[in-house]
């Protein structure tokens, strides 16, 4: 089978970028399986395993997709309607109200049930390229993953968490000065910001961390932070919002919309760094990528996989928050 996967951002990407990794995964995970693999991304992408076409802003998709492609992946809403066999993964939350294409497929079991839908496929890494496991490694601090820009990843909520437990924490994915939320400054010194960290400094912090402090205050579609902090044997303790209980087990992590719940739980951090591991691993490429190639299956069969354009209902953020 040839795949077209389309996404408006390039690849690789080095420190941020959920939806770049994954499509990267994917689409080496599909060669592995036998298939070939095409990307139409914008200038400045490059890759080993796969063709890369440049993505035409001002052109019409069908003018865009080459002779032989047999199914095309867009990692977006093309929002036109498309004569040719066609798969969306809507990566995020959608704008309520908003009707999605019908073949749109979801990141997990809670994100295509918010959207009136059952289609999905959990994300999945390759883990091979995160390299293995200090299992010795001294872990001596907490840790925060994300855009901390985004209010609704709530860091404040993670530093209140950490210094209610008397824990260090160190803040991978913002800085301490942050002006896109008016101004904000940070004045713990048990809160170390590393900005946009990426490679081998984030999988060491990762690696040293005794947990993922992650109160987040909307359905979170997936969770990529929780899964790699898992990879590296750091138990979660996050609120329990869109696919988070789906992928947080009572063996590695606690749920809870209190911080008080989640303060003690990281004080007390007695979960087993090899169950936090082994449940990372379920979530990997190869899986994801025989799930995509199911769905492929039925759309080239002429299936569509909503009855009805699924369509976001129920508010997605201003979740609660306790102390």
């Amino acid at each position: 089978m040839h795949i077209l996967i389309v996404n408006h951002s390039p690849i690789p990407v080095f420190a941020y970028g959920g939806t770049e990794r994954v499509i990267w995964d994917l689409g080496r995970a599909l060669v592995r399986a036998g298939h070939r693999v095409s990307y139409l991304v914008p200038e400045g992408s490059h890759c080993d395993f796969a063709e890369v076409l440049l993505l035409q802003r001002d052109i019409p998709w069908e003018a865009q997709v080459p002779a032989g492609v047999d199914i095309t992946h867009f990692q977006f809403n093309p929002n036109v309607p498309l004569n040719f066999p066609h798969v969306v993964t809507q990566h995020g939350n959608s704008s309520e109200s908003v009707p999605l294409p019908r073949n749109t497929v979801f990141v997990s079991k809670n994100h295509a049930q918010r959207h009136g839908s059952d289609a999905f496929v959990y994300n999945g890494l390759d883990w091979s390229a995160y390299g293995a496991v200090n299992w010795q490694a001294t872990r001596t601090h907490a840790h925060f993953l994300g855009k901390a820009a985004w209010r609704v990843k709530n860091v404040q909520g993670a530093i209140d968490v950490a210094r209610a437990a008397h824990i260090p924490l160190d803040v991978l994915g913002g800085n301490r000065i942050n002006l896109k939320r008016g101004f904000r400054f940070t004045w713990s010194r048990q809160v170390k910001f590393h900005g946009m960290v990426g490679g081998d400094k984030k999988f060491q912090l990762l690696n040293t961390s005794r947990g993922l402090v992650f109160p987040t205050l909307w359905h979170e579609p997936f969770g990529l932070a929780v899964i790699e902090s898992l990879y590296f044997g750091a138990p979660v303790f996050a609120t329990p919002y869109g696919a988070l209980p789906e992928i947080v087990t009572p063996e590695c992590g606690i749920l809870s919309t209190s911080r008080a719940t989640l303060a003690q739980a990281v004080s007390r951090s007695k979960f087993d760094p090899h169950a936090c591991h082994a449940r990372a691993l379920t979530f990997n490429s190869d899986q994801m990528a025989n799930d995509y190639l199911s769905i492929y299956t039925r759309v080239l069969a002429g299936e569509s996989l909503n009855p009805v354009s699924p369509v976001l209902h129920g508010d997605i953020k201003h979740l609660p928050w306790t102390a």
